[in-house]
């Protein structure tokens, strides 16, 4: 393990998250909140500490896979420990458990909160609620290899690996740096659109920026308590549901729209089978919640903005869906585990795995009948390696021990099973609500310290897609190359 490259990127990592919190800083002394001294100071301390970091370059470049997957994961932890030192200290959250587990569902984009008046909070404190959904959304490793040169030497795209989502990112890509960017620019891009369309909806600038910050990272955090249900507007809901969907899709579709390689944008499996599942989901969810609102109109308006809301993995919510009938609840809690496509801002297990487990499986069928054959299992017209069908395969293993594990141990609250159940698939799927107590009009607040740790490491998991964060706790993973 080079440890000194790790110790490196952490402290770039510092660097950004000192050099963000002057944001809120700047929103603080906007609305004359004094809570503005926490981000200004805790923020240049953070810088300070990390530019001390990063003075002098490690000798040794080199990066392994491990070291990749290890920087990353330990960057999130470092950054959601220190992201929460502005609540804990203002006291806005006086819990530095809560606070934590308030700014990990941030910066995972989880959207799961413990706060039960969020509108209590400070607009500074709100400000970097949101914000943390936009630095986590597209990823701080990502940021770092767009803007720093030759952040993990010859192999950075290591560190890629480990960020991005999905079951693999290929060595395909030309000037890793240069893709990186360009990835931030299609995020930067998408997130001004969305925040010019909600102020031409009426939103103040306040709103509209931490709405756009929440919905391009997938995270759903509301300055709110009532969460979009506050904005009683067909047009602001609607735009906010377009963009979840929209950022729910593979950020390749839209750099392929930019190149104008049209046939490659229609051999997408995935890009088709996601907007199938929207289409699917909604149609159907709406016609079942027909007895439930007075017209089909609101019916689908209520299904199309929960459907792109879950399966993008944002988790806004503009209604209490506990009283909706099983059908809907069960499709719901079916796209919460499914989620957005790889290589987007969204959560879950994601579109792409599901379209491989399916042909794996029905391969295996057609080997039973036909012995004989050769099958080859593609997506998008190109050959699924063995090592990929062999990752996905394990990642569901390894999901599905979590999800059990972890269900039973929060179980120890004494909470009823939906809403046990449900925290877990929430947290792990960095979808934010599930059902019962931690339903849409919910919150995480009465869960023990120990549940919140539970629930910290579902989310980080989750986010980092297994691998890289579990392999932080294998100690053969720490002994030298």
């Amino acid at each position: 393990m080079n440890k000194r490259l790790i110790f490196y990127i952490l402290g770039w990592v510092l660097v950004i998250e000192g050099l963000s919190m002057q944001l809120s800083t700047i929103v603080g002394l906007i609305y004359r909140e004094q809570s503005y001294k926490y981000f200004l100071f805790i923020g240049l301390a953070l810088a300070l500490i990390g530019g001390l970091t990063v003075i002098k370059k490690p000798q040794n470049p080199t990066m392994h896979i491990k070291d990749g997957f290890a920087s990353t994961a330990l960057s999130w932890i470092v950054l959601s420990l220190a992201g929460a030192l502005p609540f804990y200290f203002s006291k806005s959250i006086p819990s530095f458990i809560d606070a934590f587990f308030e700014t990990v569902s941030g910066f995972t984009t989880t959207g799961s909160t413990i706060l039960v008046d969020i509108e209590a909070l400070d607009k500074c404190m709100l400000f970097w609620r949101s914000f943390s959904h936009f630095l986590g959304g597209m990823g701080v490793v990502v940021f770092l290899l767009a803007i720093i040169p030759k952040l993990g030497g010859n192999n950075s795209i290591n560190l890629m690996k480990a960020e991005s989502t999905g079951p693999s990112v290929g060595k395909s890509m030309p000037k890793l740096r240069t893709y990186a960017a360009l990835l931030y620019s299609l995020y930067i891009g998408l997130t001004t659109i969305e925040f010019v369309l909600l102020l031409l909806g009426g939103m103040n600038v306040f709103d509209a920026l931490t709405t756009a910050f929440s919905t391009a990272g997938t995270g759903g955090f509301s300055t709110y308590n009532d969460s979009m249900g506050h904005f009683d507007s067909y047009y602001l809901q609607t735009v906010v549901a377009v963009f979840m969907m929209l950022f729910g899709i593979n950020f390749y579709i839209y750099i392929l729209i930019l190149t104008r390689k049209f046939k490659q944008i229609l051999k997408s499996e995935e890009l088709f089978i996601y907007l199938g599942i929207v289409i699917f989901a909604t149609t159907t969810i709406a016609i079942n919640l027909l007895s439930y609102y007075d017209s089909f109109r609101e019916a689908l308006h209520q299904s199309f903005f929960y459907v792109t809301s879950v399966l993008s993995s944002t988790g806004y919510a503009i209604t209490d869906t506990n009283p909706w009938p099983a059908y809907s609840v069960s499709l719901i809690l079916i796209l919460t585990c499914i989620g957005a496509c790889a290589g987007s801002t969204g959560g879950g297990f994601k579109v792409s795995r599901i379209i491989i487990l399916f042909k794996e499986i029905k391969k295996e069928f057609m080997l039973i009948v036909h012995p004989r054959n050769v099958y080859t299992v593609k997506t998008d017209g190109k050959k699924v390696t063995h090592e990929v069908a062999r990752s996905v395969s394990v990642y569901l293993t390894i999901y599905v021990f979590i999800i059990v594990i972890t269900t039973i141990l929060i179980s120890f609250n004494g909470f009823d099973f939906t809403t046990n159940f449900t925290s877990v698939l929430a947290t792990i799927n960095n979808t934010g609500p599930g059902f019962s107590m931690v339903g849409s009009a919910g919150n995480y607040s009465e869960f023990s310290a120990f549940s919140k740790i539970i629930f910290c490491f579902n989310m980080f998991a989750g986010r980092l897609e297994l691998y890289p964060f579990l392999l932080v706790f294998i100690p053969q993973a720490w002994k030298k190359n």
